[in-house]
């Protein structure tokens, strides 16, 4: 497996062990998950190919969609609430 697969997979872990965690604990290491995210899609899609980089992509929405929408309807304009 290469480099790019490994610290995937460990990004993977990370988030979910940070899903698992209160709510109010989870905002500074989920912000950096969030920020690393695209540097390690574009790293995998280099290295493997785009439908790789694709899928790492869709896995990446799939386990951040609330933070996305809170940032989507942020640009807009609204207020979203944070949950507590």
């Amino acid at each position: 497996m290469s480099l790019p697969l490994i610290i995937g997979c460990l990004w993977v872990l990370a988030a979910t062990i940070v899903a698992l965690l209160p709510m109010k604990h989870q905002y500074k290491p989920g912000l950096t998950l969030l920020i690393a995210a695209p540097f390690l899609i574009v790293w995998i899609g280099y290295a493997h190919g785009w439908v790789f980089g694709v899928l790492g992509l869709l896995a990446f929405v799939s386990m951040f969609r609330n933070p996305l929408i809170y940032l989507y309807k942020r640009a807009r304009g609204e207020r979203p609430e944070i949950p507590k």
